[in-house]
């Protein structure tokens, strides 16, 4: 489960932002749209949160930043990194522009909270920290720091730490992660940190980022996957009433739009799916090629496969502009079913931004679960709560933030809105 996420000088984010998945004490919805953390110092935390702001505020950096942070703890070990690939600083101050860039992130796995952390700068990993709290008072397992009179690192671990860490020491590379050096060679302390990056945790992100569409076709191939399939495309109000997946071999030029096309032992195979949808007068159903499907049935099919999978784990999905190719009421359908109990029993959790104001809703979402992102013309992107402004349970959310209540908009014609 995500806790927190913290950023400094990334992109447009200079000083400190953090994003906090942390309950308010707020009385509404707390049966559906929070859980129980079990965390000592820790009450409920949220299921969802939703970002606003204007084009070019810094909603996507914000999600690029833990993007980054979790492709370096993926790779860092196995690609040799060139650092200002990964840090970009913000650009418009020279000390930010020589400061190195920290990520942070508080998480827990089975019950145990961890605060993980790193900073680069263009020549090294400046810092390396992970802090484990079994008991609710925390215990630094190993921290790192690099000591310029010493032009080395002043290194610390902690007794609890099991293990060859001194020979995990000695083989991490200045522009690399501790952690992903020491999984790399067997550490089974580390391995579930380094797990729940990679299999927990999915930022949908810039170009080239999607969720993976295989996953609707390989659920389909199992016994029970049309019967999870077909309800989330109906409950979201697509009139579908079967689907099938098949593999075409591709030979020569690709004749035909396909789902996606996959590289096998065999060659490339087409992924094509097809919908059967009911008729007006009861006759004999008809079938449409996914390609005859709208773009927003496309979208939609194409990840019912990856978000049943998020719900079914208990898995973390980071998302930007959600609302691309989706009608307002599917994207509502979609965070409905975070926050059903039975749709999400493992307290998956949803962090996306949007422009959708129709989602401003006290009945869609409590007030510790909207978020601002607001920036001038060459300032710092600047990350903000709802609740900085109090806002009244009964509140008209949608009306007021696009009267300039709350801040993040655009600016027209020198008018916010």
């Amino acid at each position: 489960m995500l806790i927190e996420f913290s950023v400094t000088n990334f992109r447009s984010f200079r000083d400190r932002q953090t994003l906090s998945m942390v309950a308010g004490r707020l009385s509404e919805h707390q049966d559906t749209h929070t859980f129980d953390s079990g965390l000592a110092g820790f009450d409920r935390l949220l299921l969802t949160s939703a970002v606003y702001g204007p084009n070019a505020a810094g909603k996507t950096n914000l999600l690029r930043a833990l993007q980054a942070m979790q492709q370096f703890v993926l790779t860092s070990a196995s690609t040799p990194a060139v650092l200002r690939d990964w840090r970009m600083p913000f650009r418009f101050d020279a000390a930010s522009a020589a400061a190195p860039t920290v990520f942070e992130i508080t998480f827990a796995i089975e019950g145990v909270r961890h605060e993980y952390g790193f900073a680069l700068s263009e020549e090294r990993v400046e810092e390396e920290w992970l802090i484990e709290y079994v008991h609710a008072r925390g215990r630094t397992l190993f921290e790192r720091r690099f000591d310029p009179s010493l032009d080395d690192y002043d290194w610390r671990f902690s007794d609890f730490l099991k293990g060859q860490k001194m020979v995990w020491k000695d083989l991490t590379r200045a522009n690399a992660l501790y952690i992903s050096t020491a999984v790399q060679l067997n550490a089974k302390q580390l391995t579930p940190i380094f797990a729940w990056f990679q299999q927990k945790l999915s930022v949908i992100a810039g170009p080239g980022t999607h969720l993976n569409p295989t996953l609707t076709a390989s659920l389909l191939e199992r016994p029970d996957g049309k019967a999870k399939i077909l309800p989330f495309l109906r409950e979201a109000d697509l009139d579908i009433a079967d689907v099938a997946v098949r593999r075409d071999p591709v030979v020569g030029l690709l004749t035909s739009p396909a789902m996606m096309l996959e590289q096998g032992p065999g060659g490339t195979v087409a992924l094509r799916a097809s919908f059967t949808h009911p008729t007006l007068d009861g006759s004999a159903p008809v079938a449409l090629d996914f390609a005859d499907e709208s773009s927003g049935t496309q979208v939609l099919f194409q990840a019912a496969g990856a978000w049943l999978k998020v719900l079914d784990e208990g898995e973390v999905i980071l998302f930007d502009e959600l609302e691309n190719s989706l009608h307002p009421l599917i994207i509502r359908y979609l965070v409905e079913q975070f926050h059903s109990p039975a749709a999400n029993p493992r307290h998956a959790q949803l962090v996306f931004t949007t422009h959708n104001t129709s989602l401003l809703e006290m009945d869609i979402f409590r007030r510790d679960q909207v978020w601002f992102v607001e920036r001038g013309q060459g300032s710092p992107s600047r990350l903000y709560p709802l609740t900085e402004f109090a806002p009244r349970q009964e509140e008209k959310l949608e009306r007021n933030y696009l009267r300039g209540r709350y801040g993040a908009l655009p600016i027209v014609d020198g008018v916010p809105g």
